[in-house]
């Protein structure tokens, strides 16, 4: 099992390693630390026949991303289009009418969505207090709206979203695999992740009530600072000297856990929560981001125990490799972090 836990932080660090260059490459722009935020379809009846619509669709490196909703033929426009640009997406809002046919039983169809890897978020609140909420993905880009909602599919819904959002947010994986690369033995690092884990729960649950307002300006510069304080950790552990990381794993995950959280729940406004259904749609996606984080360390455990059958061909050398390994990854975890930091800084 030593060899095991040798093999699997050596892995790790190769890893964060391959992800600076995935970063760099992956980015035309200025690096970005989130996946690209959903699209959002939101139709509100407000009485009997009277539709508002809300279209918000990102901006990627200052473009509008080529999608369009399709509404059905029934919802006739009543007014003009009203378009509002921010940094990160495009908001158009209408007034919709329909003199006799509910929407109900009616399809709406994302147009463009099967050439592109985003999703869209559609919810629909019906003046009768009926609600619904679902994805539409490039492979399912039509939704017929039934005429009895299904809590699963709000469910499933907020449960992908959560999953996609960790997998895709690589500045919270690169401070679970700082945390891999500085807690050496297994039972502590599982205490630091259950701890991080408990706090963005907290964090997330009150952002997203409406009970904590934190700008995400700061917020993502804290995050970039988080990781940016663990790359220094590792570099005070590979000089003999013990960081308060190593010494209170526990303590600096929950710490900076509580902000990661905040972070996370930036990502959830950007779509918001079905009214009909908070609870179950704050509880999925938080399921989803456990999911997607435990995913991603068991994936590194998993590979760690392949290259735990090459230990013994690698032999004498495998001590050498890990030491230069994680001194690298260290200052290219620590060079994407401050990269971040000053990128958002710039921001505010």
């Amino acid at each position: 099992m030593h060899g095991f836990w040798k093999a699997a932080k050596a892995l790790s660090a190769l890893w964060s390693i391959i992800g600076l260059f995935s970063v760099l490459l992956y980015c035309p722009g200025p690096a970005q630390a989130h996946e690209v935020r959903p699209a959002l379809l939101k139709i509100t009846e407000d009485q009997p026949g009277w539709y508002e619509v809300v279209w918000k669709v990102p901006v990627v490196s200052g473009k509008v991303l080529g999608i369009s909703a399709v509404l059905p033929d029934t919802l006739n426009p009543v007014g003009p289009i009203s378009v509002v640009q921010t940094g990160a997406a495009q908001v158009e809002s209408a007034v919709y009418k329909t003199e006799t046919d509910s929407i109900v039983g009616k399809e709406i169809f994302i147009d463009g969505l099967n050439v592109l890897q985003v999703d869209v978020v559609v919810q629909i609140s019906l003046a009768d207090g009926i609600a619904y909420s679902t994805i539409l993905k490039p492979s399912l880009p039509r939704y017929t709206v039934p005429k009895n909602p299904d809590k699963l599919e709000v469910f499933k819904s907020y449960l992908v979203l959560g999953v996609e959002h960790i997998l895709s947010g690589i500045d919270h994986l690169l401070f679970v695999l700082a945390l891999i690369l500085i807690i050496k033995d297994r039972w502590r690092l599982l205490m630091a992740i259950t701890a991080f884990t408990v706090a963005h729960s907290i964090t997330l649950a009150l952002a997203a009530l409406g009970a904590a307002r934190v700008p995400s300006q700061p917020t993502e510069a804290v995050i970039a600072l988080s990781i940016l304080f663990l790359a220094v950790e590792i570099v005070r552990m590979r000089n003999g000297r013990i960081g308060i990381t190593e010494r209170a794993p526990w303590i600096v995950a929950f710490l900076f856990g509580l902000i990661h959280g905040l972070g996370f729940a930036g990502a959830l406004s950007e779509v918001g929560l079905p009214q009909s259904a908070i609870p179950l749609a704050l509880f999925s996606f938080n399921v989803g981001v456990e999911l997607g984080q435990l995913t991603f360390v068991a994936v590194v455990i998993a590979v760690g125990l392949g290259l735990q059958i090459l230990v013994s061909s690698i032999g004498s050398f495998l001590p050498a490799l890990q030491r230069s390994v994680s001194s690298v990854s260290a200052y290219c975890i620590g060079g994407v972090a401050t990269f971040w930091l000053v990128e958002r800084l710039s921001a505010f």
